[in-house]
């Protein structure tokens, strides 16, 4: 009895309507939800899980004379933007011999909504004094950044940092440094060959095979800093961390970027650009919806968005406004970045995959 009437509600009309509406009720329950994540009860503050990280457990000793390098890099950097690209990657190069890194560059090809895309990456590995060849940590600067300006500071930095690495024995990973010629399609051309035997050419892609190859990559930190040759001090940090397709780095990455920067070196640190963040309700979900947004759109937001599809953890340090920070501040961050890596035995991967940031830390 109870079956048949079962059975004579499939035909019932109101089944029919039933649906919509229950629908409608589970996105009113999912934006409700949403709406309940900023709160304290249902959040909670990040925490480095890895503890061979270390974070800001090192002293820095980038600073000094390596001021003095820096702005010279700086200049050299603006006389190179002033030359051909051949020229611009020749005096790259060149800079990086020089520093005692092995040096190689890949042209690379883009098809793209029919406009053709082309590009030179440049770059150089340091062979880390006590290591073997088998992991490698990227130092990333393009020359022109994700707003299509020219990372003049952000590359001098990047060769100063090369040039003061080379003369430390404490690596046990190799160290690359990456200058693509753009933010986008130079470093997804790069990875792409690091990890391929061979890459065919394509219609719409021609990218170069690498001559030079390190070890497996076990994280990448990009600088974005387009001060002039004049320079321009900065007030914060901004952390991009959103890779292609929604993915995202180890949280312990992220986390360890904010505790160097906020806790070493006194730097707020943002993400997404929110440039105040009062930790206040609206704040918070305001940084949630952009987080959501940028993850569900799934396109690149910087040069590290190409590393983490390969199972690369990768970031980007963008400096953001008018402050007393100078160039020396980030340059200690990223020395003491690279010193927390440097400290892993394995891949990170105590922490997060997939997350949701209501605020920096």
């Amino acid at each position: 009895m109870a079956l048949s009437r079962l059975l004579a509600l499939r035909g019932s009309p109101f089944l029919y309507r039933l649906p919509p509406y229950l629908s409608a009720l589970c996105v009113l329950v999912g934006i409700g939800w949403i709406l309940l994540l900023p709160l304290n009860e249902y959040s909670r503050q990040t925490y480095v899980s890895e503890n061979a990280i270390l974070p800001g457990q090192v002293h820095t000793y980038f600073g000094g004379s390596e001021h003095n390098i820096f702005r010279a890099f700086r200049q050299e950097v603006y006389a190179l933007s002033q030359q051909p690209e051949d020229a611009r990657q020749a005096g790259l190069l060149k800079i990086l011999a020089d520093s005692g890194l092995k040096t190689a560059s890949q042209p690379y090809a883009y098809q793209v909504a029919g406009e053709s895309i082309n590009g030179t990456n440049v770059y150089g590995i340091l062979q880390g004094p006590r290591a073997d060849a088998t992991e490698a940590m990227v130092l990333l600067a393009a020359w022109r950044n994700f707003d299509d300006q020219i990372n003049y500071s952000g590359v001098a930095l990047a060769l100063t940092l090369a040039r003061y690495f080379s003369r430390w024995s404490i690596w046990s990973k190799d160290i690359i440094l990456l200058i693509p010629s753009d933010s986008t399609y130079g470093p997804l051309g790069w990875v792409d060959a690091y990890h391929s035997i061979s890459i065919p050419a394509t219609a719409s892609r021609n990218v170069s095979a690498l001559p030079l190859k390190a070890g497996a990559l076990q994280a990448a930190v990009a600088l974005d800093y387009p001060a002039g040759p004049w320079g321009q001090r900065f007030s914060s940090l901004d952390i991009l961390y959103d890779g292609l397709n929604g993915a995202l780095p180890n949280l312990d990455l992220l986390n360890t970027a904010v505790s160097i920067a906020s806790g070493q070196m006194g730097i707020a640190c943002t993400l997404h650009n929110h440039g105040t963040h009062s930790d206040s309700y609206r704040d918070r979900l305001s940084l949630l919806g952009s987080g959501l947004a940028t993850q569900s759109l799934g396109h690149a937001t910087g040069p590290h968005s190409a590393f983490i599809p390969y199972h690369v953890d990768a970031i980007t340090l963008k400096t953001v406004g008018d402050g007393w920070h100078d160039e020396m501040s980030l340059g200690r961050v990223t020395e003491s970045v690279f010193r927390s890596i440097n400290n892993l035995l394995e891949h990170l991967h105590q922490s997060f995959f997939f997350y949701i940031l209501l605020n920096a830390n």
